[in-house]
């Protein structure tokens, strides 16, 4: 689990870390998703990205909407599908898709290469399928992002055993970026960016990776073999969950409205997204 200690979901994002001149739109970044996972550890019956949150959208669509919302309506995204890709398809309005034919057998560094392989030219904004996050770090983002600079987000308010967990070189700038790492500085979220002349480099060490290896082990020989450099971005001061298990799922609920959402299926107040989900 992923989530930033303080326990609070910010309203609105404070005046130093918020970028709101980023309001004025420029040119949107493309965006992958990463939504092929079966996620197994959740345990249940729906594809991870479609589980239903507190306030009836489900986790991909709140991300979507968080993703317009900063960006624009019209935002280029492509979600990366595997397990039960027809049933995510359906619920993902104005999107493109990239299917992950392997996604039974390999981990993100696959789906990633799916994703980025299918972009035009340019830099890449991509998330993991499962996070629930503050709409107002995308918004601390837009300055690397119109910069077109490499980063990766990072919560330095905790560090996780199981996480995904971060090291920096001597420019500040990520050296190590794995679940393995020793000594982390804090821990990856899941929300990463690419720039444009480093998409090349990226794609051909995922495709390098092995089957079961997470993306962010690409990241890591890219920066070794190809010197490709990404920022940390701090976004400890907004709230990021990341749904393994079911107690993240909770956590999530309760961090930004206060109530688990098994206790609100009991209920029958989940809007009409999440009942026509579970009804496909």
């Amino acid at each position: 689990m992923t989530v930033r200690t303080t326990d609070r979901a910010l309203k609105r994002a404070p005046r130093d870390l918020a970028r709101t001149a980023g309001r004025r739109r420029r040119t949107s970044p493309q965006v992958v998703i990463l939504a092929a996972g079966m996620g197994t550890r959740l345990g249940r019956k729906l594809p991870k990205p479609l589980t239903p949150l507190r306030d009836g959208r489900s986790i991909q669509r709140r991300q979507l909407d968080a993703l317009r919302a900063v960006f624009g309506p019209d935002v280029d995204v492509t979600v990366v599908v595997g397990y039960r890709a027809k049933q995510v398809m359906r619920h993902s309005p104005g999107v493109r898709f990239a299917f992950n034919p392997d996604y039974a057998t390999t981990n993100t560094s696959k789906s990633l290469h799916t994703g980025l392989a299918l972009t035009r030219d340019g830099g890449v904004l991509w998330l993991n399928g499962d996070v629930v996050f503050d709409a107002d770090v995308l918004e601390h983002a837009l300055h690397l992002v119109h910069a077109d600079e490499s980063f990766v987000c990072v919560d330095t308010s905790t560090v996780g055993e199981e996480e995904v967990k971060y090291t920096l070189d001597a420019d500040g700038r990520i050296r190590e970026l794995s679940k393995t790492v020793a000594g982390g500085l804090g821990e990856a979220v899941g929300i990463n960016y690419v720039c444009a002349a480093g998409k090349a480099a990226l794609l051909e060490h995922l495709a390098r990776c092995a089957d079961q290896d997470y993306f962010e082990r690409g990241i890591e020989t890219a920066i070794a073999e190809a010197g490709l450099t990404f920022r940390p971005l701090d976004i400890s001061a907004f709230a990021a969950v990341e749904v393994d298990f079911e107690t993240d799922l909770e956590r999530a609920n309760t961090l930004f409205w206060s109530a688990p959402v098994t206790d609100l299926l009991g209920d029958g107040v989940l809007g009409e997204e999440v009942l026509a989900v579970e009804a496909g």
